[in-house]
């Protein structure tokens, strides 16, 4: 993996907190297979810091890193109790109308490490609405009110809307050539799905600081959500 520059992904800073805009690939914590993660990088730099939630290793966007315990701490307590806004973008399979759906269905933890929808799960809900319709995917804001284990990705998959690239729970890999007019591979090429991971962005976070001013923070689609984004739109007829 090529080295990461981890002040290239700051989008704020002040003095309690920092965030930044978690490309994809890397664990937020320390993770069996690479050692490289997010918390082990703003340590080099900041011995007491500490990440406030997690994004899965796939997902690219928006992570809060405490940089004292107090400021862990203050945000902790909003977490726990619901009063981080989290808002996530993601690709569907499929064409929906979502309009602030909302899917209230508990959710379990597996021994595989996956999640599913079970009654002796524990509460989750998550709203859902559509932003962009494309030919055969959707562009959905994704707002989780609770936060469980691949909440989004079960939720989504329930509704018959899989995320795009997000096999693990029904999502089909993204070819061009699905969506692209004359697309023409080399000779003696296989094609290679577009997308490499699941089409998961946590595009924005807003909580509130120590000083008691709320903090909104926005990171920016990465490159290769932005050119599939931009290729569903090319081709949306």
């Amino acid at each position: 993996m090529k080295r990461l520059s981890f002040s290239d992904l700051i989008i704020f800073e002040n003095t309690d907190y920092l965030a930044i805009n978690k490309p994809p690939f890397i664990a937020t914590l320390e993770d069996r297979v690479d050692t490289t993660n997010i918390l082990s990088l703003a340590r080099q730099t900041m011995p007491q810091a500490q990440v406030c939630h997690r994004l899965d290793k796939d997902t690219s966007g928006a992570l809060l890193i405490a940089k004292h315990p107090e400021a862990y701490r203050h945000a902790s307590l909003q977490f726990e109790h619901r009063q981080v806004k989290k808002i996530y973008h993601a690709v569907t399979d499929g064409v929906h109308a979502f309009q602030q759906k909302e899917v209230d269905l508990p959710i379990i933890k597996q021994n595989d490490g996956t999640a599913k929808i079970a009654r002796e799960g524990k509460e989750a809900q998550t709203i859902f609405t559509t932003l962009q319709p494309y030919r055969q995917h959707t562009l959905v804001e994704c707002r989780p009110v609770t936060g469980r284990m691949h909440q989004i990705r079960v939720h989504l998959a329930w509704l018959k809307a899989p995320i795009c690239g997000d096999t693990q729970y029904g999502g089909q890999l993204f070819y061009l050539s699905t969506v692209k007019r004359g697309f023409n591979l080399k000779k003696a090429t296989e094609e290679e799905p577009f997308l490499k991971r699941m089409a998961l962005h946590a595009f924005a976070l807003e909580f509130t600081g120590m000083d008691g001013a709320p903090l909104n923070l926005e990171a920016p689609y990465p490159k290769d959500f932005r050119a599939l984004t931009n290729q569903l739109a090319e081709n949306k007829r």
